[in-house]
């Protein structure tokens, strides 16, 4: 019994102790070294702050050197300056102290000086009063004789003012009497070539191609001129002796100094025409009514009593586009009118 326990304290296992004083150990070691570098670390860390402290302090205490010697170099100007001002301020109150013994030597011969420019200013100033004087009578003087000029000119233009409105009224009656004789002239005027359009009527009779459209008489184109033409025919020509004859009539019985002309209008359609002879509308329109005014001046009418005119296709009675509208626009039209 006594020998197996023996036995059992004999076999006891130190190994697991080992290990674990070993890793403690090892733990520890560990540790130191962590602790070795963060102290290198940061001791580092500090020395290169008190680098960059010391670089500072350095730059500092060169600035300060070189503020240091400025401030003595200016120190030094300053009391140069000082010295050169001692000096100046002293030759000025030599100066001073001169001066004011040329004042006091000078004094009594300036005041008597000053006296007597004080009485010729005095003498000049009442030579100048004088004289405004005169000036100010003469003025008086010229505005007196201006205000009676004044008062002449207003008697002359209150009497222009009445001689003005006696005018007025006499060219209002005027104007009165000669508005009165133009409307007689042309109530006179419409009465004759109303007196024309019955005779005309009457001598011409009810023609579809021979209309009147209001204060002119219109004939066809074809009544006077062939297609294109502007060469009055036989036929036409018998309507145009008729009309001269009424207008010789009517000529002798109106007052001589009645203005009145007979217009003669040429119309064509809107189609274009282009010749040798018509080169446009323009110039078959005029050719036709200067033919007609010239038959009527061969037949006896005043040269100043008639007139001509070309309207191409500008002025048209219908405005479609058909035969029957063409044949309308192509027309002579006759109007008694003032000049």
């Amino acid at each position: 019994m006594a020998l197996s326990r023996a036995h059992r304290r004999e076999d006891v296992n130190f190994w697991p102790g080992f290990v674990d004083a070993l890793s403690t150990m090892l733990i520890g070691i560990v540790f130191l070294l962590t602790v070795f570098v963060l102290g290198q670390f940061f001791l580092s860390q500090e020395l290169t702050g008190k680098d960059t402290a010391l670089e500072r302090l350095n730059k500092q205490i060169s600035e300060l050197t070189d503020l240091l010697a400025l401030e003595r170099s200016s120190n030094r100007q300053a009391q140069e300056n000082l010295q050169l001002m001692q000096s100046t301020l002293a030759q000025t109150q030599g100066e001073r102290t001169r001066l004011q013994g040329l004042i006091d030597t000078q004094a009594g011969s300036s005041a008597n000086a000053q006296l007597a420019e004080s009485q010729k200013a005095l003498d000049a100033e009442k030579q100048l009063s004088a004289r405004a004087q005169a000036t100010v009578d003469l003025v008086n003087q010229q505005i007196q004789a201006m205000r009676r000029q004044l008062a002449a000119l207003e008697e002359a233009l209150a009497a222009s003012e009445a001689k003005d409105k006696d005018s007025q009224a006499r060219i209002s009656e005027l104007g009165s009497r000669l508005n009165v004789a133009l409307a007689q002239r042309v109530q006179e005027l419409a009465r004759y070539r109303s007196d024309f359009f019955g005779r005309l009527r009457q001598v011409l009779g009810t023609r579809p191609d021979i209309r009147v459209v209001g204060d002119r008489f219109v004939f066809q184109s074809e009544v006077f001129f062939d297609a294109g033409q502007a060469v009055l025919k036989p036929e036409g020509k018998g309507e145009l002796d008729k009309l001269a004859t009424i207008l010789l009539d009517l000529g002798n019985e109106m007052p001589p100094d009645l203005p009145w002309i007979l217009r003669v209008d040429g119309h064509t359609d809107n189609r274009p025409i282009k010749s040798a002879q018509f080169p446009s509308n323009w110039y078959l329109s005029s050719a036709r009514a200067i033919a007609v005014v010239e038959y009527l001046i061969s037949r006896g009418l005043p040269t100043d009593r008639v007139a001509a005119t070309g309207f191409g296709e500008y002025q048209p009675l219908d405005v479609a586009n058909t035969d029957e509208a063409h044949r309308r626009n192509r027309r002579i039209e006759f109007k008694i009118t003032e000049r």
